[in-house]
């Protein structure tokens, strides 16, 4: 069971992404928040795997919700899915590097919404190649982590490998397909990976990737 947390302080739509999700037999609501700060309080009492919280809110926003979850090693395990209704935008970006998951616009299809936190639950990322580039293109202009330079000499030739594909938006499948091994080793490349990096999902890893230099928004 896939357990859900609703961060948004528009009650309608909360309400709606309820509706959806109650009817699915394995996502289930636990709770809802109307602020970032109750947010917060909230995925601590309720422990979710998904907190879909909201870029824009009073009281707190979502950006340090998702810093506050994000930095706490008792909800290492709650995935945040920033929900906005303006698509790319600096604050996406400063989610992604606050600790979030990915992200979803309002206005998604149902069909694609649902498979979004399934996605989000499995700790893949909820970024394309094409939104990565975007991202990339628009917000990073330099190695921004000094840190994480020093990081990469611990990586292993094919764990370096497996991050510049994750940063390109592969799927371990893909990933698998793209250096002749299987897909458990990519997980596993990839996995150390992350461990070594400090990031706290593949998401982050793909923003480590471009600011350490290791990926460019010109690398395809």
């Amino acid at each position: 069971m896939i357990r859900v947390l609703l961060v948004d302080d528009q009650p309608l739509l909360r309400g709606g992404f309820r509706a959806l999700l109650d009817i699915e037999d394995d996502i289930e609501v636990v709770a809802e928040a109307a602020d970032g700060m109750e947010g917060v309080a909230l995925a601590g009492e309720h422990l979710p795997d998904i907190a879909l919280i909201d870029i824009q809110m009073p009281v707190m926003d979502g950006i340090e919700a998702t810093r506050r979850i994000a930095a706490n090693p008792a909800l290492a395990r709650v995935h945040v899915v920033i929900l906005t209704n303006y698509g790319l935008d600096e604050h996406v970006f400063h989610a992604l590097r606050a600790g979030a998951a990915g992200f979803l616009v309002k206005d998604i299809e149902p069909e694609d919404f649902l498979h979004a936190i399934r996605v989000a639950a499995r700790g893949d990322a909820l970024l394309a190649p094409s939104i990565t580039r975007m991202l990339m293109d628009r917000y990073v202009t330099e190695p921004l982590h000094q840190n994480t330079d020093a990081a990469l000499k611990w990586l292993t030739a094919r764990e370096r490998e497996a991050v510049v594909l994750v940063a390109r938006g592969l799927s371990n499948d893909e990933i698998a397909e793209r250096m002749l091994i299987t897909p458990l080793t990519a997980k596993t490349h990839v996995n150390r990976a992350m461990t070594k990096l400090h990031a706290r999902d593949r998401a982050q890893l793909v923003v480590l990737a471009y600011e350490s230099g290791l990926v460019t928004p010109r690398t395809r």
